[in-house]
């Protein structure tokens, strides 16, 4: 068996209707593609006489047109049913011919006097239609543009698991006595697990090891358990728990690569025991945040931009009591490793469990929806405006970016959230918000503008002083290789585009050297 396939370029032809040979009955074609030649096999075409070698059909031998002596004009597909639909089939016996009449006439299938050898090729033809709109300038200029740009589309597709994740968070959300929203492990299905404590012992193991070899990283490890055990995000286990209903959590640090100086405790919910892990059994759920393009350019909408951040986002939100114990963590009390590791559970959506992001996105717009009455300012901007953890947006006066930040402070201290490390442009903003909830390094500065930081807004550096994005043009030395290339263009940060014609002479080098053929190194 030989495939060949070709492409035959052809003309859309419409308006194009038939009729049988003794009828009057005519249907209309969809559109139709014109060839110069339809290749056919005159002998494999039943006629009048086909018909009269078979008793059941010798009744409508006369119905059947005549073969005629011309190229075949039509070929009639599955695009067109009316025209193939059968009103009345004559059926013969095992392997014998029937005929079909369809609006167009009686026609035969099987019986032609036709056979093939085994040496005779069989020929199969399959055509695929796609349709070449013509090219206009506004084609063109999406094209250009689609690399200067984000694309990505508004409308956010959503999945069954994802209505069902929707469904679990919105049953189950609570206030809980603390004041902080408390949601359940969004599960498939609630899982039987087997007993991993061997491998969070194993994994316990390792991180001792490496206390050993780094002085610095145990002691910021030990200082982030304790402020998160002190916080109440962890609680000591004191029961077994039930049975298939508790899994042991490893956990890792990592740095800032900004921050050097601040580690985060990663809790590998990734890890398998007995070719499973909690992720596995975790609903991810929706994309809820907002299009990053977006708010970064209502945030340059008008003259009052205004920043914040909220305090340790995932923590905030409690998981619910029923399923801490599939949050179960090894660790040893007041960080001594020299004693035996105890058994804690967190009572939050950490960092680290697949579900977190789309619970804590999915508890922010809660609360914001929940106020959206008493403080519509504040409940829009946490609604739209807000990415992750970082809230950015821009108003038209300082009054109404000090009733912004002010109705958002509340809506966030119902939750049991902290916002803070606000920063404006605008001094007389801040001097409305209390110092203690301002970016840690404008507090005890006099609030000139000259005075004002260089922060970061969604990524990308912002000179407050001259209310202007700005780029750190400080790269990595790479080696001249495509692989070296391809990693310094990976580098840049550019959401808006800002830099993208410089940005595509490098992509030009990249692609000249994939069309080359040269090697990654």
């Amino acid at each position: 068996m030989l495939g060949v396939n070709s492409i035959v370029m052809s003309h859309r032809v419409t308006g194009l209707c038939v009729r049988g040979y003794d009828s009057d009955v005519r249907i209309d074609l969809p559109p139709s593609y014109t060839k110069d030649c339809i290749p056919v096999n005159y002998d494999n075409i039943p006629t009048r006489d086909t018909a009269k070698q078979w008793p059941h059909l010798s009744g409508i031998a006369n119905k059947i047109p005549p073969l005629l002596s011309c190229d075949v004009g039509l070929l009639i597909g599955f695009n067109s049913p009316r025209t193939l639909a059968p009103r009345q089939v004559l059926l013969g016996e095992g392997n014998a011919p029937y005929a079909i009449r369809t609006d167009l006439g009686w026609s035969v299938v099987g019986g032609s006097t036709s056979t093939l050898t085994d040496s005779e090729p069989r020929l199969c033809h399959r055509i695929t239609v796609k349709e070449l709109p013509p090219v206009t300038p506004i084609d063109v200029i999406n094209v250009l543009e689609s690399d200067f740009k984000d694309t990505k589309a508004s409308d956010k597709t959503v999945s069954q698991e994802d209505l069902i994740f929707l469904d679990k968070l919105k049953e189950g959300i609570r206030k809980n006595e603390q004041g902080h929203c408390e949601m359940p492990l969004p599960f498939k299905q609630r899982p039987h697990l087997p007993d991993n404590r061997k491998l969070a012992e194993i994994r316990l193991g390792h991180l001792k090891r490496k206390f050993n070899k780094d002085e610095n990283y145990r002691r910021d490890y030990i200082t982030y358990m304790k402020d998160i055990i002190e916080r109440g995000d962890v609680e000591e286990v004191h029961s077994e728990g039930k049975q298939g209903e508790q899994w042991y959590i490893p956990h890792h640090g990592i740095y800032h690569p900004k921050k050097p100086n601040k580690l985060r405790v990663v809790f590998d919910c990734s890890a398998k025991h007995n070719d499973t892990s909690l992720n596995d059994h975790l609903l991810q759920g929706p994309d809820l945040m907002n299009n990053l393009t977006g708010i970064l350019l209502r945030f340059r909408k008008h003259p009052i931009a205004l920043m914040c951040d909220i305090e340790k986002m995932f923590h905030q939100f409690h998981v619910q009591q029923c399923d801490r114990d599939y949050l179960r963590l090894l660790w040893w009390k007041d960080g001594d490793t020299e004693t035996q590791p105890r058994v804690y559970r967190m009572k939050v959506h950490l960092f680290g469990a697949a579900s977190s992001p789309g619970c804590a996105n999915y508890g922010l717009k809660h609360l914001a929806k929940e106020h959206c009455q008493t403080h519509p300012i504040g409940s829009e901007f946490i609604e739209k405006d807000f990415y992750v953890d970082d809230g950015v947006t821009s108003t038209d006066t300082v009054e109404r970016a000090v009733q912004l930040a002010q109705e958002a402070i509340e809506i966030c201290k119902q939750g049991g959230l902290r916002l803070h490390k606000f920063i404006s442009n605008s001094p007389a903003v801040l001097q409305n918000i209390p110092p203690s909830e301002c970016a840690v390094n404008i507090k005890t500065k006099d609030l000139t503008v000259k005075d004002m930081p260089k922060e970061r807004a969604l990524g990308m550096q912002w000179s407050v002083e001259t209310d202007c994005f700005k780029f750190d043009n400080t790269l990595k030395n790479q080696p001249p290789t495509r692989r070296g290339i391809l990693s310094t263009v990976a580098s840049i940060y550019d959401p808006l585009g800002f830099l993208a014609p410089y940005v595509l002479s490098g992509k030009q080098i990249l692609q000249e050297m994939c069309q080359q053929g040269i090697s990654w190194d």
